[in-house]
C-alpha cells in the first residue's frame, strides 16, 4: 500500500508540474499588459561579463527583483509591470552602476552596461543604454505613457484620439463615420472591425458595434497609465486580426499619496453657425443662433498605498454632460396640403403646370361616399387626416419633398447625452517574485436620439451600463518559467428603447 501510494502521488506531482510548466511557457512568450527587460553585461575591452547581479527596482512601489548574467553575459526580466526602474549591476572587482530607465507597456526593451574597474562609485544616467529600437521580434508601433497623454490636448479628453495618431492608422473620427465606414480607424490596410483591444491584459472588444480603439469598458484619461498600438509585425502572442493590436493599462497607485480634482468645459461661445440652420432660421423670421456644442468633462482619481511596498490603490470617477444640436431635414406637408389640397404636375402642348384640387373638386371625385355609409363625416378630404397634418410644423426650406404637396423642415434637434464612468485597481506585492492586482469598471450612460420635431420628446432613449472586472496574478519561478494567470468578466449591456405607446397613423403615398 506503501508503494502504491507514494507512485500515486509522484506521478500527481508530476502532473501538475507539467500543467504548471505548460501555462508558464506560454505566458513566458506573451507580453500582454506587462513589460520586458533584456540586456548584457561587458567590461571596457568588450569581454563579456559572467555572474555579476542585476537588480530591478522601483522605489514608488517597492517593486525589486534580480538576476545573474548567464554565461553569455547576458540577463532578462520577462512580465514585469510597466513602469520606471532602476537597474543596477554589481561584480566583484568592477565598480557598480545604476541606470533608470522607462519600460513601456508591450514592448521589449534593451539595456546594456559596461563595467569598469575604476573605484567604487554610482553611476545614474536616465535612460541611458536603452534602446528605442525593437531588438526581439518583429512588431512595428508605439508606446504612449503618462506624461505624453497628460501634455497631449484632445477634444473631449478622450484617449482613443491619441491611439489615432500612430503611423498607418486611418481615422476619420467617431460618430456616423465609425458607424458607415469601416475605414475610420483602419491600421496597415486592416479595417477597423479588425482591431483587437486590451485592457490590463484581457479582451475588452466592442462585440456589438466594432468601432475602431473603442472597447466595451471605457478608459478614461485619468485612469490611463501608458498605452501601445502595434500597427504591423506582430506575433501570434498578441496578434489574433489584421487590424491595430491596442494594449492599455490602468494606473495603480504608489507609496506616494496622489490625487487630481479637475473639470474641463467646452461651450458655444464663438461658434459659427450651421449654414443650412442658419437659413431655415431667417427664413422663419428667427434669430441666427448656432446650434449647441457644449461639452463639460469632471472627475477626480486618487491613487495611494495602503500597505507601504505590499498593497496600493487607485481610484477614479469621470462624468460627461454633452449637449450636442444634431441638424436634422424633415418632410412635411406644404402649405396647400395642409389645407386639404393636391397638386401635381399638368402637361399640354409640351408646357407643363401645376394644377391644384381643392377639397370641394375632391369632394365631387367621391359622390357615392355617403350614399353607401360609409363616409360618416362626408365626402371628400378627412377631417382627421388634416388635424394630423397640421400638427407637423410649416415648412421653412425646399431640400426635400416633391415641392408641391411636401417640403422640408430644417432645425438643430438637441441630442443629449450623460456619461459616467467608475474605475478602481487594487495591487499586492506577495513576494519580490509574486504579485497580484484586482481592477473593475463600471459605466452609466444615458443618451437621448434627436426629437422628430420641436417640443416633441426624446424618439428613442439609449442606455448603457457595461461592467467588468479582471484579476491578474503573475509569478516568476525562475528568469525562464513563469507562470502568469489572468481571470476577467465582462457585461456588455447596452439598450435603446422607443417613447411610443398609443396609437399610430400610417400614411402611404
Amino acid at each position: 500500500m506503501r508503494r502504491i501510494r507514494s507512485y500515486t502521488l509522484r506521478k500527481q506531482w508530476k502532473l501538475l508540474v507539467g500543467l504548471l510548466l505548460l501555462c508558464s511557457s506560454v505566458s513566458a512568450m506573451a507580453q500582454g499588459a506587462a513589460s520586458s527587460l533584456r540586456g548584457s553585461v561587458t567590461d571596457s575591452s568588450g569581454v563579456i561579463v559572467t555572474g555579476a547581479q542585476i537588480v530591478l527596482e522601483n522605489l514608488a512601489t517597492g517593486f525589486r527583483n534580480s538576476r545573474i548574467t548567464n554565461s553569455d553575459g547576458g540577463f532578462q526580466f520577462l512580465q514585469i509591470p510597466s513602469a520606471g526602474y532602476t537597474v543596477s549591476v554589481s561584480k566583484n572587482g568592477f565598480a557598480p552602476q545604476s541606470k533608470k530607465v522607462e519600460l513601456p507597456v508591450n514592448q521589449p526593451t534593451t539595456i546594456s552596461f559596461l563595467l569598469s574597474v575604476q573605484a567604487v562609485s554610482t553611476i545614474v544616467v536616465v535612460n541611458a543604454g536603452a534602446s528605442s529600437l525593437n531588438l526581439v521580434d518583429a512588431s512595428m508601433g508605439d508606446a504612449v505613457n503618462r506624461a505624453t497623454i497628460e501634455a497631449l490636448p484632445m477634444e473631449g479628453r478622450n484617449v482613443p484620439e491619441l491611439l489615432s495618431l500612430q503611423p498607418g492608422v486611418l481615422y476619420l473620427g467617431s460618430g456616423i463615420n465609425q458607424s458607415h465606414d469601416s475605414r475610420s480607424g483602419a491600421s496597415a490596410g486592416g479595417r477597423s472591425d479588425q482591431g483587437n483591444i486590451t485592457l490590463d491584459g484581457v479582451d475588452n472588444n466592442d462585440q456589438v458595434r466594432g468601432y475602431a480603439f473603442s472597447g466595451v469598458l471605457r478608459a478614461t484619461l485619468d485612469s490611463v497609465a501608458e498605452f501601445r498600438v502595434t500597427t504591423a509585425g506582430f506575433g501570434a502572442d498578441t496578434g489574433r486580426s489584421s487590424g491595430a493590436q491596442v494594449t492599455l493599462l490602468t494606473r495603480s497607485g504608489t507609496n506616494k499619496l496622489s490625487g487630481s480634482i479637475y473639470e474641463y468645459n467646452r461651450n458655444s461661445l464663438g461658434e459659427a453657425n450651421n449654414w443650412f440652420n442658419k437659413q431655415a432660421e431667417l427664413g422663419n423670421g428667427r434669430p441666427n443662433v448656432p446650434a449647441k456644442l457644449v461639452h463639460n468633462t469632471f472627475g477626480v482619481s486618487m491613487g495611494g498605498p495602503i500597505k507601504k511596498n505590499k498593497a496600493f490603490a487607485f481610484v477614479n470617477y469621470e462624468g460627461q454632460r454633452a449637449e450636442e444640436g444634431q441638424q436634422e431635414t424633415l418632410t412635411v406637408p406644404s402649405a396647400s396640403m395642409r389645407a386639404g389640397a393636391i397638386q401635381y404636375p399638368h402637361t399640354v402642348a409640351g408646357v407643363t403646370t401645376n394644377v391644384e384640387l381643392s377639397p370641394a373638386q375632391i369632394a365631387q371625385m367621391d359622390p357615392k361616399c355617403s350614399a353607401n355609409g360609409t363616409c360618416p363625416w362626408g365626402a371628400g378630404v378627412d377631417p382627421y387626416v388634416l388635424a394630423v397634418l397640421n400638427e407637423y410644423p410649416a415648412s421653412n426650406s425646399v431640400t426635400a419633398g416633391d415641392g408641391l404637396n411636401t417640403a422640408s423642415y430644417t432645425w438643430s434637434a438637441p441630442s443629449p447625452k450623460t456619461l459616467n464612468t467608475y474605475i478602481a485597481r487594487l495591487d499586492f506585492t506577495l513576494s519580490r517574485n509574486q504579485w497580484i492586482f484586482v481592477r473593475g469598471n463600471l459605466q452609466n450612460d444615458r443618451s437621448s436620439e434627436a426629437p422628430q420635431f420641436p417640443g416633441k420628446p426624446a424618439s428613442s432613449a439609449g442606455t448603457d451600463n457595461s461592467k467588468g472586472f479582471v484579476v491578474g496574478y503573475t509569478w516568476n519561478l525562475s528568469p525562464n518559467i513563469i507562470n502568469n494567470l489572468h481571470y476577467a468578466f465582462t457585461r456588455q449591456g447596452y439598450s435603446s428603447r422607443g417613447i411610443g405607446q398609443g396609437q399610430y397613423a400610417n400614411f402611404g403615398s
